[in-house]
Order: structure tokens, then sequence, then C-alpha cells
């Protein structure tokens, strides 16, 4: 199953690191080209490539790692989705100067999901900082713990057998309006929670 990565900031650099880790290959893009990509995707090694967004858009799996006010023109005239699984790695958080975004009630995901008209959207990848994100989840005598929500069952599984082969401990917490409630920057229950699975 193909990988596809849109975003090349904190969080979309840490999952393609874990990936490298993992020997799992992926194509990294951001808004300015594959050409300013070199130096991370030499750094990263063989299994990360740089890729224009459309690219990357057409992976089986494809993870959106934006700044929450970028986002519609990240993902302005991309390919349709055609139920293909996109994880929204997003907060809303408008920075600077690091505000909360006015969502007028509705949940971040669900913004975010008017934005890939057929996609399959889990929630995952966001409720931790970068850093922890991108270092070995096999710590502290067991593995760290990565929640995910979404509507799509079988999207979920595919996202959380993503989440064990790169060493870490899927946690499904439901629906998007439940789980991905509980995993929202800012206010979520387990936003920031740092929690590891003894083996």
């Amino acid at each position: 199953m193909s990988i596809g990565i849109i975003g090349s900031g904190a969080i979309g650099t840490a999952f393609a690191r874990t990936l490298a880790r993992a020997g799992i290959e992926a194509t990294i893009s951001n808004s300015r080209g594959p050409e300013t990509l070199k130096e991370l995707v030499r750094e990263l090694g063989p299994s990360i490539k740089a890729g224009t967004r459309a690219e990357a858009a057409r992976a089986d799996i494809v993870l959106i790692a934006v700044n929450w006010t970028k986002l519609p023109a990240a993902l302005a005239g991309l390919p349709d989705w055609n139920g293909r699984i996109v994880v929204d790695a997003n907060n809303p958080i408008i920075a600077p100067p690091f505000q909360l975004a006015e969502l007028h009630g509705r949940l971040s995901t669900e913004v975010f999901a008017d934005l890939v008209p057929g996609a399959r959207v889990v929630k995952a990848f966001n409720h931790l900082p970068a850093a922890l994100l991108a270092a070995d989840p096999q710590t502290a005598g067991g593995r760290r713990v990565l929640f995910l929500a979404g509507s799509n069952v079988a999207a979920k599984a595919e996202v959380g057998s993503l989440i064990e082969r790169l060493g870490s401990h899927g946690i499904d917490l439901g629906l998007l309006t439940e789980g991905g409630r509980a995993i929202s920057i800012p206010g979520g229950a387990l936003a920031i929670e740092n929690l590891i699975r003894l083996d």
C-alpha cells in the first residue's frame, strides 16, 4: 500500500522519519516543490522520496499535516480522492499568533473532511508533539500509544495496521465525533498524553 505525505513541516517530517526508520516507502511533498525537499530526503534515506502534491495525493494512504490557514490552498486542485484513505494530522491552530481557529461549533476534522470530498478520513498522528512522534516508539519497556478515530472501520484498520508496523500501539477511539474530539488540540481529553503500553 503506497503512502503519501502532504506537508513537510514538523508533523509531516516526523511521520516521514518514523516511516524511514521502519523502511516503509513514501512520497513527501510541500507547496514549494520537490526541489526544496532534497536535503530532507537525503537525510531520511532511500525509502522516502520527494514529489509534487499531486503525486503524494495519489497514494493509497495520504497523511496531511499543513498549517490550518493553508489547508484549502494545499488541497485545492488535487485528483479525486475516490475512497482513498486520508489521515487528518492537523490541529485548528492559527500560527502565529497561536490562536484557536473559529470552527463555528464543528469539529476540526469535520471542517477538514469538506476539503477532501470522497476520501475516507481517519484522525491520527495529531495528538503528540512532533519530537515525540519522531522518537523511537519502543521506550520505557513498552510501545508508545497512538490514538486514531474515524467513521470507516476498514480505513481505521489500515491506519491501525500502519501504526503497528511503525512500532507503536494504536488505540481506536471510535467515531470522529467521539474519538476525534478526545484527541483534538487544544482541549481534547487525550491531547498531548504520552502513554506507553507495556509489553
